[in-house]
């Protein structure tokens, strides 16, 4: 039985400021201190500025499908995560969800990784005088458990006390950067170098600063804490975000007035020279920086992990059970924690900023793409359910979607091409750890909706009539259950070239019972259409008689605009009792112009290799042509894919040859499917009845197809569909217009 992760809501007391704090305090993070300037000595200012501008051209929509999606359903434990397994389904969601863990686990050695930096004077201070060298690893070992320990047993309530803590440093040093002095005592001119330089290496500085911009997403994390997370999480997320942006393009404008250009490259910790105090105020606010940023980290990623193994979504039930076991009345994700700070212990230890700076960066992409094609593909699918307080434009969410997968492989293709792989193998392993939760189909449920609802609405009004023929067939049947054959014909027709609705019969008057009988035989029908991978649509038809029920379907609109043109019945050869009532409402469907086919169904194995026998008279009557196009139609089913199509006829003798070169220039000009082998003229004779040489010739065809016509039916009646048991299945066509085939 699952468990809630939510806690009871007396509990949750957090407001916007931890959301707003939490993302601000990520933003600003190490690569502020370490690289900007770095990059505006490379590009010049106008290259960062673009730089921030192409990234919050990601982010920014982000937050704004963050916030649009988190006021449009009420957002328990996990953020993000919970977003996406409640938008797209749980496979999808533990998928994406597993990454954003990952993410933000990893971030969190990023930012300890970075904090170390802020201890180099001092390292080269004591190795200086002291001749004791003292690793990084070690301070970020150290560093990290004591941060991870305070956490977990303290949890989130102290986690963002000390986040005001560490936020306050972080401010007071970037005021004093504001309020410094340039480097060489003087400003200089905004447009003394020139505002754009070394082009080439555009793409190369996004990849280097682009974590900068991650991070707003960060607050969303703590929404199983919050009194109103439908409030706060947009006010939070929009404000920080907001709050970057204006930081750094304030940053950007200092560094480039304070610095020369071979300073800011040559010196990455250039704002200490810069700021009041800057030797003491700035690797303090460096070190702010990346402690704010691992405690946003370290409290949103055990959440997630806590999030995706209350759905149980890890392959093993133990480890579900473990990792979502929560403690005391906020739940707090105790296990979880334990766990992130052992993964981030590992990345710790690798010591290498940048390399973990590459891993997080495309995870956080993948998170970001799939929150804007969450927020898009809801404003396309145009769901009444979808009704967010906060509303987005979706061409802002499809703009964020683009940004965010192309800027992944423009920041480094390798990492993106394994990453984007990691995902589709991760989803694919769910699914078959899952295999009954909703699969990568559910996302595009309601685009599929959508397109096919325009696109019936736009064939329908634009029909053309010099249109080429294809079949759209409706078929009726009570037999459903009893034979497949009617089925399958069906089936063959609609797969490739044509259009099928298959009706079952049900016969007596509309009542509650008999609504619940068609409920419980359509999803019988649907489970038949399923194992047979057919293409059809399946339904019922509950009528007081066989009459009314046909009266009904033949005024069924048909699908995708296209009118039905042909209706199908079907009886046992050995057991005709059908005939008669179908026989009986033929001119009622004549009256409508449709084409009739009758199929006469045996208890044979179909034989698909022994391929569709044609017997045909005269190519230029209604009836052959529909029966050789009927034929190719049917071909196009992968069942069929060895047989072959033969066709005979009756000539007199001195005409055979003839007859032959008409039927052979025929298939030729129609591009039809025929072999001249496969085409078999067959002499007169008078004394031979047609149902003998039908069963001398198509006794062992899988399919044989034959006419008739209005005419044969007024002098034999139900007699001209007997005398064929020596053969197997038998499809009797009747058209109602002469078809062109070109």
């Amino acid at each position: 039985m699952k468990k809630e992760i939510a806690s009871p809501q007396a509990a949750k007391r957090m407001g916007t400021a931890p959301v707003y704090f939490t993302a601000i305090s990520t933003i600003l993070g190490a690569i502020l201190f370490l690289r900007f300037g770095v990059a505006v000595g490379t590009v010049g200012i106008a290259g960062v500025l673009f730089i921030i501008i192409i990234g919050h051209m990601v982010t920014l929509p982000t937050a704004m499908a963050i916030s649009e999606i988190s006021t449009n359903q009420k957002v328990e434990g996990g953020g993000e995560y919970y977003m996406i397994s409640r938008s797209f389904g749980l496979n999808i969601g533990a998928t994406i969800g597993i990454s954003l863990y990952l993410s933000q686990a990893i971030s969190i050695a990023f930012y300890i990784i970075a904090f170390t930096e802020a201890f180099t004077p001092l390292i080269h201070f004591v190795q200086l005088h002291y001749h004791l060298l003292i690793p990084k690893q070690a301070i970020g070992i150290v560093t990290l458990v004591i941060l991870g320990v305070v956490i977990w047993k303290k949890g989130a309530n102290i986690g963002v006390k000390m986040l005001y803590v560490v936020v306050t440093i972080l401010l007071l040093s970037l005021l004093a950067f504001f309020l410094g002095h340039p480097v060489n005592g003087t400003a200089q001119s905004a447009f003394a170098y020139p505002p754009l330089r070394n082009t080439d290496q555009l793409f190369v500085m996004l990849a280097i600063i682009f974590p900068a911009f991650t991070g707003m997403d960060a607050g969303v994390g703590l929404s199983g804490d919050l009194k109103s997370p439908q409030k706060s999480i947009p006010r939070g997320t929009l404000w920080a975000t907001v709050t970057g942006m204006i930081i750094y393009i304030f940053v950007v404008i200092k560094l480039n007035i304070s610095a020369t250009p071979q300073e800011l490259m040559t010196q990455p910790l250039i704002m200490s020279k810069i700021a009041l105090f800057g030797w003491i105020i700035i690797p303090l606010g460096l070190a702010a920086a990346t402690m704010s940023s691992a405690i946003g980290s370290f409290l949103v990623a055990p959440r997630t992990m806590q999030a995706i193994a209350v759905d149980n979504s890890f392959p093993m039930e133990k480890m579900n059970r473990v990792l979502g076991k929560g403690k005391g009345k906020t739940n707090e994700p105790q296990n979880a924690t334990f766990f992130t700070l052992l993964l981030a212990l590992v990345f710790v230890v690798m010591g290498s900023i940048d390399a973990v700076a590459k891993i997080i960066s495309m995870f956080f992409m993948i998170t970001y793409a799939s929150m804007n094609l969450i927020s898009f593909l809801n404003h396309f699918g145009s769901d009444p359910s979808y009704r967010p307080s906060f509303q987005s434009k979706w061409y802002f969410s499809l703009a964020g979607f683009v940004f965010a997968s192309v800027l992944m492989f423009l920041m480094n293709p390798l990492y993106a091409f394994i990453s984007v792989a990691a995902i589709f193998l991760l989803y694919f392993w769910m699914k078959h750890v899952h295999q009954d939760r909703r699969g990568i189909e559910n996302i595009f449920h309601g685009v599929m909706f959508q397109v096919s609802r325009k696109l019936t609405a736009y064939l329908q009004t634009g029909t053309i009539k010099e249109r080429t023929w294809r079949p759209s067939a409706i078929c009726i049947s009570s037999d459903t259950f009893k034979r497949d054959k009617i089925f399958d014909l069906l089936n063959w027709i609609s797969y490739s070239h044509g259009f099928g609705t298959y009706m079952h019969f049900i016969q007596g008057y509309y009542s509650r019972e008999t609504h619940l009988e068609a409920k419980k035989v359509m999803e019988r029908l649907i489970h038949k259409a399923n194992r047979t991978e057919g293409s059809m649509i399946v339904s019922t038809i509950i009528s007081p008689s066989y009459t009314s029920a046909i009266a009904q379907i033949i005024q069924t609109p048909g699908i995708a605009g296209v009118e039905n043109n042909m209706i199908i019945f079907e009886y046992d050869k050995h057991q005709p009792d059908q005939l008669p009532q179908i026989l009986e409402n033929l001119r009622m469907v004549q009256a409508g112009d449709f084409d009739i086919c009758i199929l006469g169904s045996s208890m044979r194995n179909i034989k698909y290799y022994n391929g569709i026998h044609i017997w045909i008279r005269d190519l230029n009557r209604d009836n052959e042509r529909l029966m050789i196009l009927l034929s190719y139609v049917i071909l196009g089913h992968p069942a069929w894919k060895n047989a072959s199509i033969s066709l005979f006829t009756l000539s007199s003798r001195d005409r055979m040859e003839e007859t032959r070169k008409n039927i052979a220039q025929f298939v030729l000009e129609g591009r039809l499917p025929v072999s001249k082998n496969n085409i078999t003229v067959i002499e007169k004779d008078p004394d031979m009845n047609f149902r003998t040489l039908v069963a001398q010739y198509s006794a062992e065809a899988a399919l044989t197809i034959v006419g008739f016509y209005n005419e044969q039916l007024k002098h034999e009646g139900i007699h001209h569909f007997e005398g064929f048991d020596e053969i197997g299945d038998i499809l009797f066509v009747n058209a109602h217009d002469l078809l062109e085939i070109n």
